[in-house]
């Protein structure tokens, strides 16, 4: 699968048991050639488990990745894509509320 020039945001969420086993895929989508935007969920990026501590999958993903991950919603606001704008013109939350996308 080559994903040359693509763009992938990679979430992860509180799946504790997982981590390990998303590291390998994610050098896998790197291998392949697509840039990889992580993003992880507050608990992701908070807790440590019985699993690992989050500040060691944090810098491991940092070094894979070489971005910054993304934890919050003030981190996402900046990054949302613009020609997607217009599927939310016909969206009833966004007549309703003053919402910005995320």
């Amino acid at each position: 699968m080559k994903l040359d020039g693509k763009k992938v945001g990679f979430a992860i969420t509180g799946s504790f048991c997982t981590f390990k086993r998303t590291i390998p895929k994610m050098k896998e989508i790197i291998e392949n050639g697509a840039e990889i935007i992580p993003i992880m969920s507050f608990n992701a990026y908070n807790l440590d488990t019985k699993f690992g501590n989050a500040k060691d999958f944090i810098e491991e993903i940092e070094d894979i990745t070489k971005k910054k991950i993304i934890h919050t919603i003030q981190d996402a606001e900046p990054i949302r894509s613009k020609k997607n704008d217009r599927y939310h013109d016909n969206c009833p939350m966004y007549w309703k509320y003053n919402c910005k996308i995320s």
